[in-house]
């Protein structure tokens, strides 16, 4: 029921850019698990080369994913369809598991300017850093950036404990 009302005032414009975030059903910790984070991450790639999305980052952690990108085709509602059933499936297999992987629904926010571009690109990055899995931009392994990263792009904002 909660999902059906977020979709409310959703919309989807191909060309638009937004941070998703998803996460996996009771937070559990199943991307702890290497194999299944690079299931994620192989799914955003997919979902690029089938001309539907144009990741720019991306944070597969434990619990939840980040993913900032830019919409080329269908809508948000499809996409994330395909991302969370598609990471279920081959995960749950990966794992020998059964059962929900995702929670129903997901966040969503669109990027108004190419600033604000960068700074959600810097918060998913940085996101391993608050979370204490890494120490340093670029250092944690399941996390992408179309810029090249360095720790030297570290500001304040990457010390909030929001997660």
């Amino acid at each position: 029921m909660n999902s059906a009302r977020l979709l409310l005032g959703r919309h989807s414009s191909i060309g638009q850019s937004y941070i998703l975030t998803t996460n996996v059903y009771c937070r559990a910790p199943l991307f702890a698990n290497s194999n299944a984070a690079a299931v994620a991450m192989q799914e955003f790639l997919r979902l690029d080369l089938e001309g539907l999305t144009h990741s720019i980052a991306y944070v597969v952690m434990p619990d939840h994913v980040h993913w900032l990108m830019q919409l080329r085709a269908a809508s948000l509602h499809v996409v994330m369809k395909r991302f969370k059933s598609r990471t279920a499936v081959h995960a749950n297999k990966l794992l020998g598991r059964v059962g929900c992987f995702w929670q129903s629904c997901y966040h969503d926010h669109a990027i108004r300017s190419d600033e604000s571009l960068f700074r959600h690109a810097m918060y998913v990055m940085g996101n391993p850093i608050r979370a204490g899995l890494a120490t340093q931009l670029g250092e944690y392994p399941h996390a992408w950036c179309e810029w090249e990263i360095d720790d030297s792009l570290a500001k304040p904002e990457f010390t909030g404990a929001e997660r």
